[in-house]
């Protein structure tokens, strides 16, 4: 598989430069279509059987950003990919792939999948990865995280929960656990129509100032992910 890697990474100045396909745009009614459509290739990958082996081979193309561990990196430029669900990694790259979803950086890695059963086969793999103990926290002012922890037990816990454990089956994700940075791009640019979401979602943050999505954003990085967490590192023994 390391083949494919070389294969993507020299891929990728062409494939950019091609242009990933146009993203869907619209109101708030044709971006919940997008969002709740129940065909394609992302229900396809979705009715298979992922290969846990297969899948770890495939996976060595989406290292080069998200990491070995699948924990990304705490400056928010990738997420963390352990400890979330294989339906949402599932649903990102089906939209990604099919357009639905605008991410020029994740494109040429998600069309370098040849169909839906390798969809399912890295989905299945990222799935089995341990959560690392870290990841990238927001302030811990009390005043933000208390105003923080209001918004979201008022408008985000029917969804994700109280512990921001997310939804397997309704394609929610984990939140716990995730970076900061990461998520306070992410609800920005839902917020300001830039990505496509669910759109009860972007209905929240709609009336969301900067301040509001900066102290919800900073409560999410406290909570703890759900799952098995990966092995403490060995202590170095003293001299």
């Amino acid at each position: 598989m390391k083949n494919a890697l070389v294969l993507a990474l020299a891929l990728t100045p062409a494939l950019v430069s091609a242009g990933a396909p146009a993203a869907h745009k619209g109101g708030i009614e044709e971006q919940g279509y997008a969002w709740h459509a129940q065909e394609g290739e992302k229900i396809a990958a979705l009715k298979l059987k992922g290969n846990v082996k297969k899948g770890k081979e495939i996976y060595e193309v989406c290292a080069a950003c998200h990491l070995r561990s699948g924990s990304g990196r705490s400056d928010g430029t990738f997420p963390q990919l352990a400890g979330q669900y294989s339906t949402v990694i599932i649903k990102q790259i089906a939209d990604i792939r099919a357009g639905l979803r605008d991410n020029p950086t994740m494109y040429p890695f998600a069309i370098t999948l040849s169909d839906a059963q390798e969809l399912a086969d890295v989905a299945a793999y990222i799935q089995t990865m341990c959560i690392p103990r870290d990841h990238g926290m927001g302030s811990t002012a009390p005043a933000l995280l208390k105003r923080g922890e209001a918004l979201y037990k008022k408008e985000c816990t029917s969804c994700h929960g109280a512990s921001g454990a997310g939804d397997k089956a309704r394609f929610y994700p984990v939140l716990a656990g995730q970076h900061y940075k990461y998520m306070l791009r992410q609800v920005t640019e839902i917020r300001d129509g830039k990505r496509n979401a669910n759109p009860d979602m972007a209905k929240i943050f709609k009336k969301y100032s900067d301040k509001d999505l900066d102290a919800v954003v900073a409560y999410m990085s406290t909570l703890t992910m759900p799952g098995a967490l990966c092995p403490e590192k060995p202590v170095g023994k003293k001299k």
